[in-house]
């Protein structure tokens, strides 16, 4: 067999391996079905077998899920279900066998790994940071539906059950263990034979799985119980998604419905969900995003990486300090430069926090932790830099300060070293424009807070060697970030189209919109924060910096930025951080709805306020961004419409469900979508002006993206 490796033991018990050939993970492909489907032939003849254990050969994961490749394929509701059933033939198969079975799990076992591992009778897990255990199909807009959404609840309950299908988050060992996901953790040596005697033992006597319920677990898993838990499930979903994602609703009525008619039959009603879910433009539009994703780890450059043993970051504030924290597997010695060497320590503390709460996930051991830790240098000069292989600064925005901060490091580093700018607008060119190695001066935007946002915007210029563009992606990979190279240019490319986004919110409070509707009409859309709200995360001085770094560029095309943003700094409005912004955060919400300032108003010009169409507040904030995109790729910033999308999903919120700004135009139809701009063009003035890409994609009715 070209995928599973099996084995019959003197004990009489059938140790099925996979190992999925060609490629680093096991996924549960049409192939892979097929070899287990005809071995379970023999297993079912065999008279004299005791027990099953199934194993993976790989060294880092159990199963990691289905074959997207093969799910993405399906160009029709039909053949999505016809891949399905045969992952149920299979499964049910392997369930109805008589004799115990041990699923032994190290590594990621995610999705159909995890359907797997819930049929056998008895489940052990390595004690090890690489194991994982969920069902993530959630966020590739699908269901779990090998029968995932039945057995789960029914056997850790419903109340935790229900968190991690609709999430799609995974949970690690001791947490499973608890839980009940597992019934015992082993060491990952030695598993094998663990789970062979463990078989031997249940076919002598039957285990009985004993689950401690509290009073609310019992209420909530009874016929009256369950009617709340789903009322709630589906409020909490309407309430996050506004119903625009198809999946978990899907999966709440699957569970609910599995309870009614039983496991069987509720997953073959799931075949049909699956079906429907699986050629929706939603999961197509996530599952493009995965397939981006994955893509992207590959590092295209035919200059090899340099070696990053010795890293200095030069600030120690927040995003130091996130820079520092996803950077500490990768390089021997991190040296986190301030002002003064107390400031440098306090911002090493608080990377110590994190790794601390690492610890305690059991995402790290405690020694390797400490191990980490030690990594870590403060210092408030430059005498430790020699022999660095890269500087990253994130001190102010402000260009003579990096300038200035390019040059010390310059004058104490060596040829090779890379030197990276966290910039979120200033131009790389400007920064390096005295630099004494050009070549080696490279953008690295990290978006905040650095260990959860997935995106790293590298920026190139001209000058920018390409072996320091291969280290820079190869390093921002491994920092578990998904890197789009751009080309240098005022605002690069995330902050370049978030900033007409914003503006365009800002002039539509000009205009008498009332910030509420314009933060509701963007959720609607799909955005996980308003544009308002977003302006006051941010902070307002920086939305103002930003607005009159850009405002030349902007103003050139006829795009004259609001001067609200700048009035608001002059009047000591920063957003969140000060606690006076758009919205009041020196007094408690209102049905879960923060309070504006009305101050606001009269600042932005005292319009009446008035209602505005929600159809027009989301085409003309969402399209400017989507032109500005447009407008990039045609000047070059961007390389393809796939770094476009990525970017805009990943670093700035854009609607995952939407694809991103280009398969957005490319799913509403140029055509559409330049009609619309041409419009509020005629309307609102220039700055509706349609990108020429967009109206010659418009007039040879063509896509951005196959």
């Amino acid at each position: 067999m070209k995928h599973i490796a099996f084995e019959i033991t003197p004990e009489q018990v059938a140790v099925i391996t996979i190992d999925c050939q060609g490629t680093k993970v096991n996924k549960v492909s049409s192939e892979l079905l097929a070899e287990i489907d005809s071995m379970l032939t023999e297993i079912e003849a065999n008279k004299a077998l005791k027990g099953v254990v199934v194993m993976s050969g790989k060294e880092d994961n159990f199963v990691v899920g289905a074959d997207i490749d093969e799910v993405k394929a399906a160009s029709t509701s039909e053949a999505a279900q016809a891949y399905l059933a045969k992952g149920h033939a299979v499964l049910n198969r392997l369930a109805a066998l008589r004799m115990p079975k041990v699923a032994a799990i190290h590594g990621n076992c995610l999705g159909g790994g995890l359907e797997l591992a819930l049929i056998a009778d008895y489940r052990i897990a390595s004690d090890s940071t690489q194991t994982q255990m969920g069902l993530p199909e959630v966020q590739i807009g699908l269901l779990p539906a090998a029968g995932g959404t039945h057995r789960l609840p029914r056997l850790i309950g419903l109340r935790a059950a229900m968190p991690l299908m609709l999430t799609g988050k995974s949970v690690r060992v001791k947490k499973a263990k608890r839980m009940g996901l597992i019934d015992k953790i082993v060491i990952p040596y030695g598993m094998r034979e663990v789970a062979v005697r463990t078989a031997l033992d249940l076919a002598k006597k039957k285990f009985k799985r004993k689950r401690k319920r509290s009073f609310v677990d019992a209420f909530l898993e009874s016929p009256f119980g369950r009617g709340i838990v789903f009322n709630q499930a589906t409020k909490m979903v309407m309430k996050q998604t506004h119903g625009l994602y198809p999946a978990p609703l899907s999966i709440i009525e699957s569970v609910r419905r599995g309870y009614k008619v039983g496991v069987l039959k509720g997953m073959a009603e799931d075949v049909k969900r699956f079906g429907e879910l699986a050629v929706s433009p939603q999961a197509k539009s996530l599952m493009t995003l995965f397939f981006s994703m994955t893509d992207m780890k590959k590092n295209p450059s035919q200059e090899k990486p340099h070696p990053v043993g010795k890293l200095a970051v030069l600030g120690a504030g927040l995003m130091g300090q996130g820079i520092a924290a996803v950077s500490l597997g990768l390089s021997d010695t991190i040296l986190l430069k301030d002002v003064s060497v107390d400031a440098a320590a306090a911002g090493i503390k608080q990377v110590h926090k994190g790794i601390q709460k690492r610890v305690q996930s059991g995402a790290l051991r405690s020694f390797d932790g400490e191990a980490l830790y030690g990594k870590l240098v403060p210092c408030d000069d430059y005498s430790m830099f020699k022999n660095s292989d890269m500087v990253i600064e994130a001190v102010f925005e402000d260009l003579a300060l990096k300038q200035r901060v390019l040059a010390d490091v310059e004058a104490a580093t060596g040829d090779s070293c890379v030197f990276a700018s966290n910039t979120s607008a200033l131009p790389i060119g400007a920064i390096a424009a005295n630099a004494a190695r050009p070549q080696n001066v490279i953008g690295m935007h990290y978006f905040s807070p650095v260990p959860q946002m997935p995106l790293l915007e590298i920026i190139t210029t001209p000058k920018t060697a390409e072996w320091v563009v291969s280290t820079a992606r190869s390093y921002g990979t491994k920092q578990g970030k998904t890197c789009i190279v751009v080309k240098d240019g005022p605002g690069f490319y995330t902050t370049r189209i978030l900033a007409p986004l914003l503006n365009e919110a800002v002039v539509l409070m000009e205009e008498g919109a009332d910030m509420h509707d314009i933060d509701r009409a963007m959720h609607l859309f799909g955005y996980p924060v308003g544009p308002v709200t977003l302006i006051d995360e941010v902070g307002i001085d920086v939305g103002a910096h930003v607005s009159k770094g850009l405002g030349e560029a902007f103003s050139s095309r006829g795009m004259t930025p609001s001067r609200a943003l700048p009035t608001l700094e002059e009047k000591g409005y920063k957003g969140k951080k000060n606690k006076k912004g758009f919205y009041r955060y020196d007094v408690p919400k209102k049905k879960g709805v923060r309070q504006s300032d009305p101050d606001i108003y009269r600042i932005l010009g005292n319009a009446p306020r008035k209602k505005f169409d929600q159809a027009e507040i989301q085409h003309r904030v969402s399209l400017m961004m989507v032109n500005e995109a447009a407008l990039c790729l045609q000047e070059g910033i961007i390389a393809s419409p796939r770094d476009g999308d990525v970017g805009a999903i990943l670093g700035l919120g854009f609607p995952p469900f939407r694809g991103g700004p280009f398969r957005y135009v490319d799913s509403t139809g140029a055509g559409e979508i330049v009609k619309i701009m041409r419009s509020f063009q005629e309307k609102l003035g220039a700055r509706f002006t349609p990108a020429k890409i967009l109206e010659d994609m418009a007039s040879q009715n063509k896509k951005f993206l196959p």
